[in-house]
């Protein structure tokens, strides 16, 4: 079976922001060029995470952050040291990864979704890994 790797440079502006990298991983897959199999989006972070979300309407982005907020304020009186417990809790949540099928070299996300990078402990430069394996 066959796997092709490669890494997404992304830079986040603000301590929890969603950043649409649906753009980026289609190129990453472009560049693997495998026709069929699977992409595997990976965030080697525990502060961050990635989901696959609604893209068209900028107030679910809004929406599920401010709820994740309301649920785990950072503020909370957690007993980890950094100042930074309610972003492992959230990007624990959200999760890691995330799996696409591939067909035709194109990622198979439905009409509305996007793939979103979710930073919970931003501004910070940080990568995703897109792992292709080709089937």
């Amino acid at each position: 079976m066959a796997t092709h790797l490669e890494e997404i440079a992304v830079r986040s502006a603000s301590r929890e922001e969603m950043i649409d990298v649906t753009t980026l991983v289609r190129a990453a897959v472009r560049r693997i060029g495998v026709e069929a199999g699977l992409a595997y989006i990976y965030c080697p972070h525990t502060t961050a995470g990635v989901t696959i979300q609604e893209n068209a309407d900028p107030d679910v982005r809004t929406d599920l952050l401010g709820h994740l907020a309301r649920l785990i304020p950072q503020d909370a009186g957690f007993r980890h040291s950094e100042g930074n417990a309610d972003a492992h809790i959230k990007a624990s949540l959200v999760g890691s990864s995330q799996m696409v099928p591939l067909d035709g070299g194109k990622l198979c996300l439905g009409t509305w979704q996007a793939v979103f990078f979710c930073e919970f402990d931003g501004p910070r430069s940080r990568r995703l890994l897109v792992k292709v394996v080709a089937g």
